[in-house]
């Protein structure tokens, strides 16, 4: 399985993992279907009042969609196919609250799954950023819900730096992207220890107070995230000028 799932009915707590640590949890098919159908499945489900999302292992997160299994995109700059537009919580009607535990690094599309959690709590060795540019994609989505959580300049650096730059846990922190440091031994109890706190509050006024603080940027969320697939069409490379600049990278980066 590459999606874990555990319960605990006592506080109300869901822990929901990425595991495919073999692919440093980069999302397949298999992975986004599994999560858009546990998104689904924690709205009808009262005994689930927080969730904590995280991956296995502690070399990454997620390193957004595997590229393995990306399927082909149509040549219509009107239509296209993203499996990461169904992964977030948000974009299936959940209102449940949602912390987002990072262990490792967090990049790419990624940022789809940290975009639709309330807070993002990360161990101190964590890692962030944006390689969209570097490979010649442009990055539309994942800039749009970074730009929701972060100081415009400070996306934006991320964006455009690609591969070059990756943002440390502690840089992380100080821009607001993170609300809590951890040693990586500490994450997950961290997170759950927060998630159990909300939990144990009335869900009806949390989840109102979730929708209420959603609800403060929608309409410019909205409005740019509905201009990304046609900004993607037209400035993306040809995907085998693409599949060049991916093996023919270097390694180096620096982390600031």
């Amino acid at each position: 399985m590459s999606l874990r799932t555990d319960v605990d009915k006592g506080t109300g707590v869901a822990v929901v993992t990425l595991d495919r640590p073999a692919r440093h949890n980069a999302i397949d098919t298999e992975t986004a279907e599994g999560l858009a159908a546990t998104w689904r499945e924690f709205r009808f489900d009262d005994t689930v009042r927080a969730i904590v999302l995280t991956g296995a292992g502690d070399k990454a997160f997620c390193t957004g969609i595997d590229r393995d299994t990306a399927a082909p995109q149509p040549g219509s700059p009107y239509s296209m196919d993203d499996p990461l537009l169904s992964v977030g919580p948000k974009s299936n009607d959940l209102w449940k609250p949602v912390i987002a535990a990072v262990n490792g690094m967090a990049c790419g599309g990624a940022f789809y799954l940290l975009g639709e959690a309330e807070f993002v709590i990360a161990a101190d060795h964590a890692t962030f950023f944006d390689p969209h540019t570097t490979y010649g994609m442009v990055s539309a989505y994942e800039a749009v819900l970074m730009a929701q959580r972060m100081p415009l300049g400070e996306v934006t650096r991320m964006s455009l730096m690609g591969t070059a730059e990756r943002i440390s846990a502690q840089r992380a922190y100080e821009t607001g992207l993170v609300s809590e440091l951890a040693a990586p031994q500490d994450l997950l109890a961290a997170a759950t220890r927060a998630a159990e706190v909300i939990a144990a509050y009335p869900t009806e006024p949390v989840q109102g107070t979730v929708r209420a603080l959603w609800s403060a940027k929608e309409a410019a969320r909205t409005q740019a995230l509905a201009q990304a697939p046609h900004l993607i069409a037209l400035g993306n490379l040809p995907p085998e000028r693409q599949a060049g600049l991916f093996t023919g990278r270097g390694s180096g980066f620096r982390t600031r």
